[in-house]
């Protein structure tokens, strides 16, 4: 067995455990985290990132090696049976970043552990699971097990839960979560980019009246497309997300793409395909003592939109100056209000995302020629700028 102290630990290694392990650290607070995966960093479900994480991520010197990799999306085209409807300039969503950046998660997570190893060597241990948390009026021990079965223990003054939809640490705390599933489906895979070269760095979203079929540019001449299911279609078989296509999968969404926007992506070219649902899960507490939740840990929302793990960054943005000054002072948590302020940016994200899927379901042909009609002229007001802030997320 083996022990250790700690001011934080983390549990979860993915980009919202990193990110928080990285702003402790830079905050001068001895930090560990543990990740149950052992093997380096693959797939890349999610690839937005938005302003306001960039800002985050600038002030801890993270950003230039981001944005050195990364598409830089400047704007977005509403596109239905091959019209365009408008643009959605991303010029005025951000003084710093007027863009969304793009680029595969597991490069920015292994940005995101470099950059940790910097601030805090050896601070992430892989392999290991939490199995225990004991908590203390000063301090948490928490047990886990390492790959090698090996039992550890470390004492904590904090522990954080960023482990995700299935958080064990929610799991040990007897935290229940509420919300609902939804029944549309999305298949998404990255091919190489069959759009025009004047569409080479823009999202292009089609809500025609089969179902909505967004795209996003990714580095090295790639996009990401994304195809709501039709209701009554089988799910492909083995379209998962790991590092590899599936090619029942590509051919699949390569026609949907093809029927419905008239781009033609080579399923030979894809390098990713998974399938996925859409829920909304709320935690009924962020925190319990010197335990508390971030990112989906804390509430999972619908993918559509680029939202869930920027949400997770900026709980941690808001947490990290509050775990820092509890260390200091050896106070407990501050729970009740950074509860308030983040569950508040989850409704509102969630909402969006909502509103979201609503615009790209299947419409009969006259409810399809109302919905273009809308969007055309949302698009065309002066004040299209604040429906560019919101998808920015310059809100949270």
């Amino acid at each position: 067995m083996t022990s250790d102290r700690t001011d934080v630990l983390v549990v979860g290694g993915g980009p919202v455990g990193l990110f928080t392990a990285v702003l402790l650290a830079a905050r001068g607070l001895d930090v560990r985290v543990w990740e149950r995966r052992t093997e380096p960093p693959v797939g890349s479900r999610a690839i937005g990132i938005h302003p306001p994480s960039l800002d985050a991520f600038a002030a801890v010197g993270l950003a230039d090696a981001v944005l050195a990799e990364a598409v830089l999306v400047r704007r977005g085209v509403a596109r239905s049976r091959g019209r365009t409807l408008g643009t959605l300039s991303f010029a005025r969503a951000s003084t710093t970043h007027p863009y969304v950046a793009t680029l595969d998660q597991h490069r920015t997570e292994s940005l995101l552990r470099e950059r940790l190893e910097a601030l805090a060597p050896g601070a992430l241990t892989t392999g290991t699971t939490v199995s225990g948390l004991d908590r203390h009026p000063d301090h948490v021990v928490a047990s886990g097990s390492g790959p090698d079965g090996t039992t550890t223990t470390v004492h904590a003054s904090f522990v954080v839960g960023a482990d995700g939809g299935r958080s064990a640490v929610r799991a040990l705390l007897g935290i229940r979560t509420t919300g609902r599933d939804y029944p549309e489906r999305y298949l998404m895979g990255d091919f190489a980019d069959p759009e025009d070269p004047s569409a080479r760095t823009a999202a292009l979203v089609d809500v025609g009246p089969d179902g909505v079929t967004e795209s996003f540019p990714l580095p090295g001449g790639r996009r990401r497309y994304v195809a709501l299911l039709p209701a009554d279609a089988p799910t492909p078989s083995g379209a998962v997300d790991r590092g590899t296509p599936d090619p029942e999968a590509a051919a699949r969404l390569a026609a949907l793409v093809r029927a419905r926007t008239g781009a033609d992506p080579d399923p030979a070219s894809c390098t990713m395909t998974s399938t996925f649902g859409v829920r909304r899960r709320t935690a009924d507490r962020v925190g319990v003592g010197r335990v508390v939740l971030v990112g989906d840990a804390a509430h999972e929302i619908s993918p559509i939109g680029g939202q869930g793990m920027n949400l997770g960054w900026l709980d941690a943005v808001d947490l990290a100056p509050l775990l820092a000054g509890a260390v200091a002072s050896g106070a407990g948590g501050p729970w009740p209000r950074y509860a308030a302020r983040r569950q508040a940016s989850a409704r509102r994200a969630a909402r969006q995302a909502e509103a979201n899927m609503a615009t790209g379901r299947p419409l009969g042909p006259v409810a399809a020629v109302g919905r273009e009609a809308l969007l055309r002229s949302a698009l065309a007001l002066p004040t299209a700028h604040g429906l560019a802030r919101l998808y920015a997320m310059r809100w949270a």
